[in-house]
């Protein structure tokens, strides 16, 4: 009867699980439901909320068949557990919310690599702090037309970072030119970037020494270039332009010759700029006077000052020595060190019985060691004296003396002038190099000692006891071979010198030979973590005549300056060499001369990283 009633009036009903028909009864609470899902369904469209309109208007139904239509029931919105299924606005609003969220992600990474690829870029594109690019070069300077000395200085005249070369040298002049004779001083200055020109300037004499310094403390006033001549000349030039700031008149020498380079000096005049005294000798050996010199304007600080010595030998000094407590000597001598007090030169300079208070400082230990005539003389060291270097005494702010004799080597305390310690050598005739060859921070030396023909030996001494640490007997013909050291981040030191090549047949005898001919010479290099072998850095055929270590501090890095006359044959003078060539560089592309065979071995992939880990600095005060 239901199921009649149903059909005659065509009321939808539900289809019955088992009789496969509409349920009339179930479907009242059926279409409750749906008008409840439909009115939510509104009210989240935006249509009606609490029975009105989005303007606030109640609608009206336009016909009773909208509104049977709205009651009318669709299967895809029922499943068959008698649940809704979500409408499809919830599937589009899903479809949706997965597209942004895609979008958001794709955004993101494509803004992070962006970012990245910007960050790359500008690690490349910002330009960077000159970099030592060139840390190979060579410069030819054309013939040499005489000169017995090489002065070569490094200082950085351009602001670059990087201390740039300069030296002095006599070129051939056309002897055929109107009024021009004879042969020409030069001083260069080179680029330590690329060896390029800087800057020339002519001098009247050949140059015996260049010094390159700042002469007003703190550094304001820019760096200045003493130059000394073989003569008569004395000029300070602008290491920037190279233009001459002054000259000394040549008349305040009177008869006199320049001796020796200049040495600067603390302010005597109080003028804020360091002042110079340089030494002259007249004809005769004993006539020596001191000449005091401002730094300012290269005007002499009063009259000469003479003193009488006889002396058998090299000239010695003069070297400027600054005790602990302050007092100010001048050391100087012929085969032997005397001292005077810088007091005594300045007061008889300035024909006055007083001195700035800085100068009335004494050392009473070196007073003690006047003569007996109580005359202004110190008698220091009076023994064969060939050479004399300071050396920076630890833990203390003054020098010792290390004093090169015909019978060896003497360390002299700086306080007090007593012997540290001695060595006995026969055959050294070239200055020690010092460098930090031990594990106690003490300097040690690098000796050079003939030994025999065609030979010498080279020697590590210990600086704290004299001992030697270290020796082997390389071939070299050259009469005088420079030698150098540079100063490593954890406090050792690289030992640089010439030698001809080592023959790798006898690695166990103490003496080899040399398998090349003389006019080939390598540069070679040690250090203290491997005594047993050399590293080979560089060849020439020419003389080197004298070198120079710089230090590039902002990649720690170190470079070998060298100064080298090529070979001269008759009607050819010849030709004058400047090279450069990066310490770091050298040592990964070197090659091993092994001296002696050790246990265990050295493997070459250790060497090479223990190399490449190797940092220059700046070496402390040594001289």
């Amino acid at each position: 009867m239901a199921t009649v009633l149903s059909r005659a009036l065509k009321l939808p009903g539900k289809k019955s699980p088992d009789l496969g028909e509409y349920d009339p009864l179930t479907q009242a609470d059926s279409d409750e439901s749906e008008d409840d899902l439909v009115l939510n369904l509104q009210q989240k469209n935006g249509g009606l909320k609490n029975g009105k309109s989005p303007l606030g208007e109640v609608p009206e139904p336009d016909s009773d068949a909208e509104a049977a239509g709205a009651a009318k029931p669709h299967l895809s919105e029922v499943t068959t557990e008698g649940y809704p299924s979500e409408p499809p606005g919830g599937l589009e609003q899903k479809a949706t919310s997965s597209l942004v969220s895609y979008v958001r992600t794709s955004v993101f990474l494509l803004t992070l690599g962006i970012s990245m690829i910007l960050v790359l870029l500008c690690a490349f594109l910002i330009p960077c702090p000159p970099r030592d690019l060139h840390s190979t070069w060579s410069r030819h300077l054309g013939s040499q037309g005489g000169g017995d000395l090489s002065p070569l200085e490094l200082a950085d005249v351009n602001g670059d970072g990087l201390r740039d070369v300069l030296l002095s040298f006599v070129t051939s002049r056309n002897g055929s030119a109107v009024g021009v004779s004879g042969p020409a001083a030069n001083l260069m200055c080179l680029s330590g970037m690329n060896g390029s020109t800087l800057w020339s300037s002519p001098l009247p004499e050949e140059a015996r020494d260049i010094t390159c310094l700042d002469l007003v403390p703190g550094g304001s006033a820019g760096t200045v270039c003493l130059v000394t001549g073989t003569h008569k000349m004395l000029s300070a030039f602008n290491a920037t332009s190279g233009k001459a700031i002054w000259t000394l008149n040549s008349n305040y020498l009177s008869n006199g010759t320049l001796a020796a380079p200049v040495v600067v000096l603390p302010d005597l005049d109080e003028d804020g700029v360091r002042d110079l005294v340089v030494l002259a000798i007249g004809e005769l050996q004993p006539d020596l006077c001191f000449l005091l010199v401002s730094g300012q304007t290269g005007s002499p600080l009063g009259r000469p000052v003479k003193y009488n010595i006889v002396g058998v030998g090299n000239l010695i000094g003069p070297q400027v020595y600054i005790t602990t407590n302050g007092a100010v000597y001048i050391l100087f001598g012929f085969g032997n060190i005397q001292a005077v007090a810088l007091r005594d030169i300045f007061v008889q300079a300035q024909n006055r019985d007083s001195s700035p208070p800085s100068l009335q400082i004494e050392e009473p230990e070196w007073e003690k060691r006047r003569s007996i005539n109580l005359s202004e003389l110190i008698d220091v060291y009076s023994d064969g004296v060939e050479l004399l270097q300071m050396v920076k005494a630890p833990d203390s702010n003054c020098s010792n003396l290390l004093i090169t004799t015909r019978q060896g080597l003497v360390l002299l305390r700086g306080q007090n002038l007593t012997p540290y310690w001695t060595l006995s050598l026969q055959g050294l005739h070239s200055q020690p190099t010092p460098g930090y060859f031990t594990d106690d921070h003490r300097l040690d030396f690098l000796l050079q000692i003939q030994d025999g023909v065609g030979m010498k030996k080279m020697m590590v001494v210990d600086g704290e006891s004299g001992s030697m640490v270290w020796s082997y007997s390389v071939p070299c013909h050259m009469k005088e071979t420079p030698a150098t050291s540079a100063v490593t981040s954890d406090q050792k030191s690289v030992f640089l010198f010439w030698a001809e090549g080592l023959s790798a047949a006898s690695p166990n005898s103490d003496a080899v030979l040399g398998t090349e001919p003389s006019s080939l010479y390598h540069l070679y290099l040690l250090h203290p973590a491997f005594p047993s072998m050399l590293l080979d850095l560089a060849n020439t055929t020419g003389t080197v005549t004298a070198s120079q270590v710089g230090i590039n501090d902002l990649w720690k890095d170190a470079f070998y300056v060298t100064r080298t006359t090529g070979p001269s044959s008759e009607g050819h003078p010849a030709t004058l060499v400047v090279s450069k060539l990066s310490l770091r560089w050298a040592l990964m592309e070197g090659q091993v001369a092994q001296l002696r065979e050790t246990t265990p071995k050295i493997g070459r992939g250790e060497l090479r990283r223990f190399l490449s880990r190797i940092k220059f600095v700046d070496a402390p005060c040594e001289i």
